[in-house]
């Protein structure tokens, strides 16, 4: 899939796709529903499929530390498109000054002179431009003057339950990871590099691998059991993902002890999965009462894998 990062990026040969544009926060079922569609007209008119996506996402611009939790970062989204056959992304830096772009040149300056776009394909509640101010009936009315086309694409449902970011979100902050499966597609997980840390668990005779999320949020928090694909293959562990408020963490963090494992992963991208939540993050009065409570969440992770069968995670890394 080739990347076009930045409006800066876009060169002459770029013009010709056909073009769905959003956050595409997790890629989950239904999104994979609309690119699936995006992908069939691109193949029917002999373009290449292209996914407009921005960085940061909107709400992060507006709303700053009250945006949402993000589902997945950049580079998942990017993994994930790839997967799925998308030719082309184009990912726009989404900046004050863009999101003052007025509706009527977002769709000329941008769909029409720099990507010369032959199909869109977009939901009918989709907004853009200056104070949102741009819609599909807007849309609709330059696809006949401009001679493009407009699809619009309808919200897939799971039993009955519209499917989409907001709701995978909300499964997760409720400890719902079964829902969040099912929305998404496959099991939620995070990915990133593993750094040193303080070398805390191994002082406890648990080390752990400490992973760096990029985000300014996390959608979970707590006591996990979960399985790491590094690159050494996949292993069991637990996992803990918050603030560490026993050692007074300061950022949001995931640290990870694989069981049977004993080798470097210092500088590497790992991808965990979360299978089971076991607890809530707590705070503990000592070291030793910590160190007992780490032996009894790797008592309990193992005993929950102990209970399924031996089973590959779906992965967005390969």
């Amino acid at each position: 899939m080739q990347l076009i990062r930045g409006l800066h990026n876009i060169q002459p040969e770029h013009r010709g796709c056909v073009l769905t544009i959003g956050n595409f926060d997790g890629v989950h079922v239904g999104h994979q529903a609309v690119l699936a569609q995006v992908k069939a007209i691109a193949a029917q008119r002999q373009l290449p499929s292209c996914v407009m996506l921005f960085e940061p996402q909107p709400l992060e611009l507006f709303a700053k530390a009250a945006a949402p939790a993000r589902i997945s970062r950049f580079r998942e989204k990017y993994l994930a498109l790839a997967q799925l056959g998308i030719d082309r992304l184009l990912c726009v830096a989404f900046t004050p000054r863009f999101a003052a772009m007025q509706p009527q040149d977002f769709i000329e300056e941008l769909l029409m002179r720099r990507l010369g776009v032959q199909e869109l394909i977009v939901g009918d509640d989709f907004r853009f431009g200056k104070n949102r101010a741009g819609n599909y009936e807007l849309l609709a009315r330059a696809a006949e003057r401009y001679q493009f086309g407009l699809t619009s694409t309808s919200s897939l449902k799971l039993a009955e339950q519209r499917v989409s970011s907001t709701l995978i979100r909300q499964a997760l902050q409720t400890d719902q990871l079964a829902a969040a499966t099912a929305m998404l597609g496959r099991p939620f997980t995070l990915t990133g590099r593993v750094r040193h840390g303080r070398k805390l668990g191994r002082d406890l005779g648990f080390p752990t691998a400490n992973v760096w999320l990029y985000r300014r949020t996390l959608p979970v928090s707590g006591v996990y059991a979960i399985s790491a694909r590094t690159c050494y293959g996949v292993f069991n562990g637990v996992a803990n993902i918050g603030h560490r408020p026993t050692v007074q963490g300061q950022r949001e963090q995931l640290e990870a002890h694989l069981f049977d494992f004993n080798q470097d992963l210092y500088g590497s991208q790992i991808e965990v999965v979360l299978h089971h939540k076991l607890r809530d993050e707590q705070r503990f009065a000592s070291l030793d009462a910590l160190k007992q409570q780490i032996a009894a969440d790797a008592a309990a992770a193992k005993a929950y894998f102990s209970c399924l069968p031996a089973q590959q995670p779906m992965s967005v890394l390969t």
